[in-house]
This record gives C-alpha cells, sequence and structure tokens, in this order.
C-alpha cells in the first residue's frame, strides 16, 4: 500500500500494481493501459544495460580514434602526410597529424587503445557531446520531437561562444546563425551553410536511432530536424544511414552472430537510399571490395583513388580545393566508416582498431560503430570483449556547458535518461505501455 500511496501521481489508476525496484520518472504520467493486438515485449532493465554499453563503447572508440585523427589523409594538394597506415602499424609509434607537424598525439605515444580506469573520467568531445545534449533537451522539454526554438535555445545555452568549443565546419556555421537568430532548418540549408557537407550530423544525431525501440520509421522522424540543424538536404541521407543502423540494432535477430546482425542492418540501412545517389554508390563500391576478399587496406587505398583522386560517383570535393581536400567530408568519412564496418564484422575490438587506422577523420567512424556495437552488446559486453573493467564517469563539461552538477555525469544515469525517453515514445508514439511490475515496455507490432 505504501508503494501504491507514494506512485499515486506517478500512475494513473491508484490499484496499479508497481514494482518497487523499478525506476520511475517523476515528471511523467504512466498510462495503466493493455495494448491491442500482437505486442513486442523489451527489458526496460535490460535495455539501461545496453544504452550504458553505448556510451562506454562510443567514449573507448572515440577516444582510440583520436590518436590518429587526420595523421594520414592522402597527399592530394599541399599537406604530405605520407602512405596510409596498415594493420602493422597498430602498437607502432604514433605519426603527426595535419595540425602538429614532428609532434605525435598527446593521447597516447603508440597507435593504441586509450582507456579510462575506473578512478578516472571520461571526457567528453564532439563525438558525444551533442548527442548527450539533445537526450538532456529532449527530457527536460518532455517532448519526442525537438522543435526549431528548443535546438536553438539548446545550443546557445550548452555551447561556448569564446575559447575552445569543439565545433568545426558546418557545426560551428550552424552555430553562427543560431546566434543571428536563424533556426534549423534553415542553419543546415546548402544556401546559409556553405560548409553543409562537411563534419554532417552522423557526429550528432545517432542516438536517436536508440530512442525508439523496433520503430526506425519513429527514429528518422525524431531525427529529422537534428540532422538538418547542420547537413543539408542533399547530405542527409548519410546521417540517416547511421541513425537507421542504430534503430535496427534494437530489432536485430539476437540469436545470429554478430558479423550477421552488422551485415543485415546495413543492408537494410543501404535500401533506403537514393540508388543514384552518390553515399549509394560509396556503400555499393566499399560492399563489392569486401565481399572479393580483398584486404581492408586495399579497398582504403581504392576509396582513396576512386573519391578523392578521380572524383567518381560525382564525389567532387578534391576540385573544390579545400583545406586537407576535404579531409573532414562528410562523403570521404562514410567511406572509411564502411571499411571499419565490413571487415570489423561485428567485433568491436577489430573494428575499432581497422577505423583508427583506415586515415582522415578517424575518431568519427570509431565513434559510430564504437557506440553501436556497444550499445549491441551492453555494458558487461563491452567489458569482456576488452577484459577489463572501465570508469563509468563522464564530464560533459569538458567540451560543453551549464549542466547540471558541474557536467558530472555518470553511465548509468545517462542510461535512466534514455530510458525515461523511450518510456515517453513508447507510450505517447506508439501507443504501448509500460509495465512497472515486470520492467518492461509492451510494443504493438506493426501490420
Amino acid at each position: 500500500m505504501r508503494v501504491c500511496f507514494l506512485l499515486l501521481l506517478l500512475v494513473a489508476g491508484c490499484g496499479s500494481k508497481v514494482n518497487p525496484d523499478v525506476e520511475i520518472n517523476p515528471d511523467f504520467t504512466y498510462q495503466n493501459r493493455n495494448p491491442s493486438g500482437k505486442v513486442t515485449a523489451v527489458s526496460r532493465k535490460e535495455y539501461a544495460s545496453k544504452l550504458y554499453g553505448f556510451w562506454l563503447g562510443q567514449c573507448i572508440a572515440n577516444w582510440t580514434g583520436l590518436v590518429t585523427e587526420m595523421d594520414k589523409i592522402g597527399n592530394i594538394g599541399d599537406i604530405k602526410t605520407g602512405a596510409f597506415y596498415t594493420r602493422n602499424d597498430w602498437g607502432k609509434p604514433d605519426q603527426p597529424n595535419i595540425w602538429s607537424p614532428g609532434k605525435p598525439s598527446d593521447l597516447s605515444p603508440t597507435i593504441d587503445f586509450v582507456f579510462r580506469s575506473e578512478d578516472e573520467v571520461w571526457g567528453a568531445d564532439d563525438d558525444t557531446d551533442i548527442e548527450y545534449m539533445y537526450q538532456h533537451l529532449l527530457l527536460t522539454n518532455k517532448t519526442n520531437v525537438l522543435t526549431p526554438q528548443q535546438i536553438q535555445q539548446g545550443w546557445l545555452q550548452h555551447i561556448k561562444v569564446e575559447e575552445e568549443n569543439y565545433l568545426w565546419v558546418s557545426n560551428q556555421k550552424a552555430f553562427d546563425l543560431m546566434r543571428k537568430g536563424m533556426l534549423p532548418s534553415e542553419t543546415g540549408s546548402e544556401a546559409n551553410n556553405e560548409h553543409h557537407a562537411m563534419i554532417d550530423a552522423q557526429l550528432t544525431t545517432e542516438i536517436f536511432g536508440l530512442f525508439a525501440p523496433t520503430r526506425p520509421d519513429l527514429a528518422l522522424r525524431m531525427a529529422h530536424l537534428p540532422i538538418r540543424t547542420t547537413a543539408s538536404e542533399s547530405i542527409a541521407s548519410i546521417p540517416e544511414f547511421y541513425v537507421t543502423m542504430y534503430a535496427l540494432a534494437t530489432v536485430v535477430d539476437e540469436t545470429l552472430p554478430m558479423k550477421e546482425k552488422t551485415q543485415q542492418m546495413a543492408s537494410a540501412a543501404r535500401g533506403r537510399m537514393d540508388d543514384n545517389s552518390t553515399p549509394a554508390k560509396m556503400y555499393d563500391y566499399v560492399k563489392s571490395k569486401y565481399d572479393s576478399g580483398l584486404p581492408w587496406e586495399q579497398t582504403r587505398d581504392s576509396v582513396y583513388v576512386r573519391y578523392q583522386v578521380k572524383q567518381l560517383d560525382n564525389y567532387t570535393i578534391t576540385s573544390q580545393n579545400l583545406y586537407c581536400n576535404g579531409c573532414y567530408a562528410a562523403g570521404i568519412n562514410y567511406a572509411a566508416s564502411l571499411i571499419s564496418l565490413f571487415y570489423g564484422e561485428g567485433n568491436i575490438v577489430e573494428t575499432i582498431k581497422i577505423g583508427a587506422l583506415a586515415g582522415w577523420d578517424s575518431d568519427n567512424p570509431t565513434a559510430t560503430w564504437g557506440g553501436m556495437l556497444g550499445f549491441m552488446l551492453g555494458k558487461e559486453g563491452v567489458e569482456k570483449a576488452f577484459n577489463r573493467t572501465f570508469s563509468n564517469q563522464f564530464n560533459i563539461h569538458r567540451t560543453r556547458q551549464n549542466f547540471p552538477n558541474n557536467g558530472l555525469d555518470t553511465f548509468e544515469n545517462m542510461a535512466r535518461t534514455g530510458i525515461f525517453i523511450i518510456d515517453r515514445v513508447v507510450q505517447e508514439d506508439m501507443n504501448g505501455a509500460i509495465d512497472l511490475v515486470k520492467n518492461e515496455w509492451l510494443i504493438p507490432v506493426e501490420n
């Protein structure tokens, strides 16, 4: 009776049974309903472990990829970086990147994994901080779909104007436009943002794929405007590919080996693309090289020649004479990410290693797949893959500002926030229910 009384304001119907060990959002009214038709039951507890794994896997991959970020970008233009890395370079001395001639990475003297032990703190970076911000905005605004004004307000509140603010090209331009009063999606349009194809929304929106379990269509609806905050319509299919991959990770057959899971997910995400688009042709090209048995290094070299030297499939970055030949462009990042996805074959350790060695903006693809595979494995699966435990602490104020608790958070709490967001999505957008006894979502199966 005491539990029922305490939760009376939270759960519709004082007679509803509630498991006292189930975590409940105090700012949300849980309705007592029984969805009609066939439903899929998804454990909230297990999903929380998966969300923990997402943040942990993304941090491991992000910081490992930063060791080799912009070390190897090809030799077109004035910047000469020498030959690309190969698998034999893993564990060997890190080479200088394009910004620090003669100086290897401060993170690691050798090309190796970057970990944070249990008594240390993971720092936010541009591959994790905007996703953290969007999750915060969804919870605090009590919404499933952010408005242009909510996105603008969030960016202006949580991103620094002066000093290092960890924004570049398209993201920085979108921020500048917001400060002048412009709203998304105009901030990402090709007419207003000349960098619309640089460091695309892959960095900032993948997490939306996890907020709508079993429903990639809803995940894409939630991500639609955040993607177009920094990416034009012409380039949006690339971040949509990643959101779709993440969303499919919530429904893939758990009995399949990881290699088959990722292959199925990738094929389904590719199926949503326009066959004549550059991203679709990039996918088909990299997949064909993987299927042919070509080593990943040769596939990477051929990607460089095909897209940055020959400019095939309408990929014309080189002719624009950009700094470092557009080494951070959405297109080349996407092609490089496909190499680590296919050749990593669902193994989080190998996928991160290949991503870190593949070249260009190497922390970007590594963070993407580290997060997705971390979600699929869950906390314990990530720890088992690396045969160790890690810090659970996260400092969002390394790169952003104005968050609670001076920016210090934990993966447990970040996962809890994700669960509370999904509660609202399940109840309001899926017409499902939250079983507070069994601690699971009951999600209607679409016909």
